[in-house]
């Protein structure tokens, strides 16, 4: 999996995923944890360089991918 340079919140990334599996998560909101970043963001520049390819799936293409592929693969989903 390869980002592709541009940030989502984390409530976005959640919902998006509720709407491919049309049911919605269950949350429980706490406070940040050890080890927790507020932001992350994919430098895909060294792959660009080294192999001249350019992410560009949007994640909800890619979320909607994944559960299509997780839901043939395990078909008692």
């Amino acid at each position: 999996n390869i980002g592709n340079s541009k940030s989502i919140s984390l409530m976005e990334f959640i919902e998006t995923i509720e709407e491919e599996l049309g049911q919605k998560a269950l949350k429980n909101f706490m406070p940040m944890q050890p080890g927790d970043v507020k932001d992350t963001l994919a430098d895909t520049s060294l792959l660009e360089n080294w192999i001249d390819y350019k992410p560009s799936t949007n994640v909800k293409d890619g979320i909607n991918k994944f559960v299509n592929w997780y839901k043939s693969f395990y078909k008692e989903f």
